[in-house]
C-alpha cells in the first residue's frame, strides 16, 4: 500500500530543524517546455519517471529512497475536509482523475529512511488517449486548486491531525505550481508541481523543512523525459 502524505505529515511532527544544504543538480529552466511532441504510450511511462540519484541532487540530500512504486490510483478522499480539494492534497487520487479518461499511471514515493526523514518526493505520471483530454485535466486542476485556501487532514479516526495552508496558484505556461505549509510543524511545506507535455500529465511533490521550486524543477525534468521518449 501505497506511503502517502498522510505519513509524511505525522512524521512531520516527530522532526525538527532543517535539512542539510548539498550541492544542487543543474536543471532546465521552468519555462523552457517541451513543443511539438509526439503522442506517448504505455512503453513510454515507466522512462519519464526521475531517478532517485536525480531526486536527491534537486531537494538536497543523499538518503533518499523509494517507499512506494505503484501503477494503480488510490483513494484519500475520506481523510480530507473538502473532497473538493483532494487533488491539491494529495497525488494520483481516483477521484481526481475518474473522469478524465486516463489509461495508465506511475506513482512513486520516495523519502529519507528512518522516522526522522526531512525530504518527501511523489512523483506521478498519467497518460491520457489524447493532448486534449490530457489539457483538459490540467485546466481542471488550475480550477480546483484555485479554490483550495485550507485543508484539514484527518487519519482513520476522524479527528483532524494536521492543518495545511495553501498559497496562491502560480502558473508559468504549461507549468502549475502551489505551495502548502502544515500549521504547528516547525515549518514543514510541500510544494506541488502540475505540468502537461502531449497526452501526459506530470505531477510531482517536494516535501522539506525548507523549500523552493523542487517540486517544480521534478515536474520540469519529468515533461523532458516524456518528450524524450516520444521521439
Amino acid at each position: 500500500m501505497r506511503t502517502g502524505r498522510v505519513a509524511a505529515v505525522a512524521l512531520a511532527v516527530l522532526v525538527a530543524g532543517c535539512a542539510n544544504t548539498v550541492s544542487g543538480t543543474a536543471v532546465r529552466p521552468a519555462t523552457i517546455a517541451p513543443v511539438d511532441v509526439p503522442l506517448l504510450d504505455e512503453s513510454h511511462v515507466a522512462e519519464v519517471l526521475l531517478p532517485i540519484s536525480e531526486l536527491n541532487g534537486i531537494v538536497g540530500t543523499t538518503r533518499l529512497a523509494v517507499t512506494s512504486d505503484l501503477e494503480e490510483m488510490t483513494d484519500h478522499s475520506g481523510d480530507v475536509s473538502d473532497p473538493a480539494c483532494l487533488g491539491a492534497i494529495y497525488g494520483a487520487e481516483e477521484p481526481v482523475y475518474a473522469d478524465s479518461g486516463w489509461t495508465m499511471v506511475r506513482d512513486q514515493v520516495a523519502r529519507d529512511p528512518g522516522e526522522d526523514n526531512q525530504h518527501w518526493v511523489e512523483q506521478t505520471a498519467v497518460l491520457y488517449p489524447s493532448e486534449t483530454e490530457a489539457q483538459r485535466f490540467f485546466d481542471t486542476s488550475r480550477t480546483m486548486w484555485e479554490g483550495c485556501a485550507r485543508v484539514d487532514l484527518t487519519v482513520d479516526d476522524g479527528v483532524v491531525h494536521s492543518v495545511w495552508d495553501m498559497a496562491s496558484v502560480i502558473e508559468d505556461g504549461p507549468l502549475l505550481t502551489q505551495m502548502s505549509v502544515q500549521r504547528d510543524a516547525d515549518g514543514w511545506g510541500c510544494q506541488h508541481a502540475l505540468s502537461v507535455v502531449s497526452n501526459l500529465t506530470v505531477e510531482a511533490w517536494a516535501c522539506a523543512f525548507t523549500l523552493t521550486d523542487e517540486a517544480a524543477t521534478i515536474a520540469t525534468e519529468m515533461a523532458a523525459n516524456a518528450a524524450e521518449a516520444a521521439r
